[in-house]
């Protein structure tokens, strides 16, 4: 039963997900079965011909797995309609053409035509009413509000139900005007006590009781729904509307005049529609009912918390991603080595130092408290969930958190929050800034009500009235220094709001520069260096630190370095040397002072201490954790890392567990369509220019031999695949280019990390994959119309198919004796008309594609019209899109999965794809009275999804209106919801070790915990 339970509502851990996918195809097939009355003589029928089953298992698989990532949510509204839309275009237009609804008896041809033909008459309907009102609107008959012109969308979107009710009502009832006593002259008037007399009437031999369904279809139909009257009743009215078939137990003298139920529903509608509108936007109405004041209405419905999905990094619709590329090769070839911030920060700080103004990046009033609480994180700035979860972490008073032996500990909130680097993603700009990293935070704990966000702080520290020196502030306070992301603008957004703003939320900014020194209690500093974009300290800010060592420091000091990147793992995986710069910082000038060594750039967490041995390690700790809200990173990619400078180390935690990580690159297989469906663009495009010179496969015979077996029909499939792909290297230009350019771009996506030759192998394995995907979906999708063409079901009577039999029917059905039909057609001037059949023939598009397809194969490409040849290629485009693009994103995420797991490449591009904001975590250190450093790295393995106004908060707010929010019990305004009922996240201590303090220039041993 637990099994069961987890299947069906995925309480479990991420990322064992099982796919659902089986569980749906299971019970609409169920259903199907159940609910068709001619089952036995479908299955009859189609038993002995396994290419009905074999397309309509095809079609609907892969429309299914089409639409999967936007089943049961949204995905911004406009492209999840328009993926709805699309689909049900397509897969009615294709399913209407196979035997199976002939075979069953039903006819779907005049819901199509019906549907479209009331579609095309209610857009024209509506968008000249719009026109009117707006007429009326500018020469001031109607009230202001008429002027806020309707979304073209919404009409559209109205039209499309108001035609799909009509069209259900036909199918259910009809358009027949009944010859019944009770269809009385007096159209609609009948009572309500007719209706309780035919319910009496009613045979109840149904279950329970109720009546059949028959007699309950009738009264629907004949009364509820019945037709409103006959031409007699009204005579005005007489020549602008349709007329209703006559049914009748004998022959039927006389043609009908009642009015078509189908018509009278449709005018109804508009009339409501109409209505509603005007009424809405009606003087007297309008006037009592004004719009409400947005800002207004937004403070009092403000729910949820506005926060930012995690960052699509395979997007190929996302301007920010192209202008993360932009700039980062602007700031490699520009800033870096050129124009360096950095250097005019140490220039400015020497003139300011001239002036005896301060004492550059150096903060010291930390070191007079006993003991200090500070914590560590980075890599933030990426989904809203994931960094605002970590933000409200670090802003509660206190933490009572388990460790791993389930002992509860008190972690009070710290003192001082240290952020190492990429505080934003994709680029640094103001909206990534403003949306991903200050808003998450000031949710978190408030800045104080008189702080203005367009304020620039000119002197710094901008302290609280009363406050006259940060020695006496005793609320938290940041420093952050910048990581690459941060400088792919030259580090101009992180200097506007890191070191021209005052608050982080609640924290309190002193920061002036990018890289900064901190004296805190007992001798401990904490060295914040800014790396730029090269992984290394420049040589003024080499100097500067040198300086403070040996004019600050003492022997005995212990010192905490925290840089961006952790160059001890980069450098052992790409096999290169980095940082020579701090390397020699920290063996020649610290000797043995460095105790911890922290970092980011990682979206992990993992330590690794020294090896005890005779000589004394350049550093005895490296942490890196920078699971401050972006995507995570593998860890067992690094579990081999063992020497740094000289030292062993050994591996003392991972988080997640080395396990764990190779169980989650599985989802880049299972998950990497869902995550990134904006990677269709991309995709799609690709496998459709590697076979747009193989459309049309016109020599097919073999295939359709009637003597081969199973196994040989799947031989001659293979072999006209081989022949396609030699015909494709011999005569087509298009898919050669796009070949040999996915060929290039594969080899140079493999990481320089292996060799050239396995480059090249590794990258003609991942083209040669797409390429026979591609050429697969192509021949598929070629055989299914050769199929549909051999039994007559397609490209046989032309373009407009689908017109001419409605054209056809269409007098038998909906009579016109008194010509309104001709009538519309002459006003337009056979626009309706025309409107009408182009449209049916739009929709129609496996009638398009066989028919021209037909012509290609017959007389030749060139003497095909140039717009039909785009007319065959488009409709092509259109349902091979729809059976690409599961594929690519399956081919391109087992690509990453061999890739992370069997080689232990593309640690970055593997685990990006999954954009998973769960496994979040921060180190909290706590320096000692007796001057220890305690380091504990707190985790969730879940980050909440659902967030509710927590209302102690509001409380709090109403209650003690103008205190700081670090003085309040409840200082972060949103609560998670759902399973998380423990207010904290179920948080956990994942990793704690004590760094002793050092008594002598002798090296003292730590006492891991």
């Amino acid at each position: 039963m637990k099994t069961v339970k987890t299947i069906l509502i995925q309480e479990y851990e991420y990322p064992h997900e099982h796919s659902r996918h089986a569980i749906f195809a299971v019970l609409a097939t169920s259903l199907f079965f159940i609910s068709t009355d001619n089952m036995h003589t479908l299955v009859h029928k189609l038993d002995k011909n396994i290419k009905w089953w074999s397309i309509y298992g095809f079609l609907l698989g892969f429309f299914y797995f089409f639409s999967s990532p936007f089943l049961g949510r949204t995905i911004q509204p406009s492209y999840s309609n328009f993926s709805r839309w699309y689909v049900a275009w397509l897969l009615i237009a294709a399913v209407y053409h196979l035997p199976s609804f002939h075979t069953m008896g039903v006819d779907i041809r005049m819901n199509l035509s019906l549907f479209l033909t009331l579609f095309l008459a209610s857009v024209l309907a509506l968008l000249a009413f719009h026109i009117t009102f707006l007429g009326l609107w500018y020469i001031g008959v109607a009230a202001r509000l008429a002027g806020k012109r309707p979304e073209i969308l919404t009409i559209l979107q109205n039209s499309t139900v108001l035609s799909i009710a009509c069209c259900v009502f036909y199918s259910h009832c009809g358009n027949t005007a009944a010859n019944k006593a009770k269809a009385k002259s007096a159209g609609r008037q009948w009572s309500s006590s007719l209706l309780f007399d035919d319910a009496r009437s009613w045979n109840l031999t149904g279950w329970g009781g109720w009546p059949q369904m028959q007699e309950v279809k009738e009264q629907v139909c004949n009364n509820w729904l019945g037709p409103v009257g006959s031409a007699r009743d009204y005579p005005v009215f007489s020549k602008w509307v349709l007329y209703g078939e006559m049914v009748c137990n004998e022959a039927c003298v006389d043609a009908s005049d009642n009015i078509s139920p189908v018509y009278s529903l449709w005018a109804t509608f508009i009339g409501l529609y109409v209505a509603n509108y005007v009424v809405e936007r009606s003087t007297g109405w309008a006037l009592t009912h004004p719009d409400p004041d947005p800002e207004k209405l937004q403070q009092s419905t403000e729910t949820n918390p506005e926060f930012l999905d995690m960052v699509p990094w395979y997007s190929g619709t996302s301007a920010d991603l192209f202008k993360t590329a932009f700039d980062l090769l602007v700031s490699v070839t520009l800033f870096v080595g050129r124009f360096d911030m950095r250097t005019m920060q140490a220039a400015m700080t020497q003139a300011q130092q001239n002036g005896n103004k301060k004492e550059g990046h150096l903060y010291s009033h930390f070191s007079v408290r006993k003991e200090l609480w500070f914590d560590f994180m980075a890599d933030t700035g990426d989904g809203g969930n994931s960094t605002y979860s970590v933000a409200r972490l670090l802003a509660q008073p206190y933490l009572r958190v388990p460790d791993k032996d389930n002992h509860y500990r008190t972690l009070p909130r710290a003192n001082l929050l240290i952020v190492g680097g990429d505080l934003a993603y994709p680029n640094p700009s103001t909206f990534s800034y403003e949306e991903r990293f200050f808003r998450p935070f000031q949710y978190a704990l408030q800045p104080p009500r008189w702080y203005r966000p367009e304020h620039i702080a000119v002197q710094k520290p901008e302290l609280p009235a009363g406050v006259t020196s940060l020695q006496q502030y005793d609320g938290p306070q940041c420093f952050a220094i910048p990581g690459n992301h941060d400088w792919f603008d030259g580090l101009d957004t992180f200097m506007r709001y890191l070191c021209h703003r005052s608050w982080l939320g609640g924290w309190l900014l002193p920061q002036e520069k990018s890289y900064f020194a901190l004296q805190l209690p007992h001798g401990w500093w904490v060295f914040g260096l800014d790396q730029a974009l090269h992984g290394d300290i420049d040589v003024f800010q080499f100097k500067y630190f040198v300086d403070i060592i040996s004019t600050k420091m003492g022997q005995d000091d212990s010192v905490v370095i925290v840089t961006h990147e952790p160059v001890w793992l980069l450098d052992w995986y790409w096999g290169g040397s980095t940082g020579k710069n701090v390397a020699h910082l920290i063996k020649e000038h610290l000797k043995g002072r460095c105790r911890l060594r922290m970092a980011g750039d990682l979206h992990h967490y993992m330590r690794h201490s020294a090896v005890p041995s005779n000589s004394t390690p350049a550093v005895q700790h490296l942490l890196v954790n920078g699971c401050g809200g972006a995507f995570l990173h593998p860890t067992h990619v690094f579990a081999g890392f063992k020497q740094f400078l000289g030292s062993t180390y050994d591996g003392m935690s991972a988080y997640p567990t080395i396990s764990d990580s190779r169980k989650i690159a599985l989802g880049n297989i299972l998950k990497f369509r869902k995550k990134n469906w904006r990677f269709d663009v991309i995709g799609g495009m690709v496998y459709f220019i590697l076979v747009f010179s193989m459309f049309p496969r016109c020599h097919l015979e073999r295939v359709f031999s009637e003597e081969d077996s199973l196994v040989g029909h799947a031989k001659q499939f293979w072999t006209m695949l081989g022949l396609a792909f030699m015909e494709m290297l011999e005569n087509s230009y298009v898919s050669v280019a796009g070949f040999s350019i996915l060929l290039f771009l594969c080899i140079l996506f493999v990481p320089v990390k292996v060799s050239r030759r396995k480059r090249i192998i590794i990258g003609l394995l991942h083209v040669g994959a797409h390429l026979t995907a591609a050429m697969v979906l192509m021949l598929l999708l070629e055989l299914g119309i050769e199929t549909c063409v051999r039994h007559q079901l397609l490209g046989n009577t032309g373009y407009h198919t689908l017109y001419d039999w409605y054209m056809s029917k269409e007098n038998d059905h909906f009579p016109d004796p008194t010509g309104l039909r001709a009538r519309i057609e002459f006003w337009t001037l056979g626009f309706y008309p025309a409107c009408l059949k182009y449209l049916m023939a739009a929709f129609d598009i496996p009638e398009v594609m066989a028919v021209t397809r037909s012509n290609i194969c017959k007389h030749g490409v060139d003497t095909v019209p140039r717009g039909f040849v785009l007319a065959y290629y488009v409709s092509v485009f259109l349902y091979y899109w729809v059976f690409s693009t599961p594929v690519v994103s399956i081919v391109f995420g087992s690509y990453l999965y061999c890739c992370i797991n069997w080689f232990h490449l593309h640690f970055d591009e593997a685990f990006s794809s999954l954009r998973i904001a769960n496994y979040k975590s921060f180190s909290r250190c706590h320096i000692t009275t007796k001057g220890d450093l305690e380091v504990y790295t707190l985790a969730i393995d879940k980050v909440p999804k659902e967030w509710a106004l927590d209302p102690h908060w509001e409380a709090e707010q109403a209650s003690q209106k103008g205190a700081l929010s670090h003085v309040l019990e409840y200082p972060s305004q949103w609560t998670p919801v759902g399973l998380y009922k423990e207010r904290n996240c179920n948080v956990r201590i994942i990793d704690q070790f004590v760094i002793e303090r050092r008594q002598s220039t002798k090296d003292t041993p730590d006492t891991p915990r």
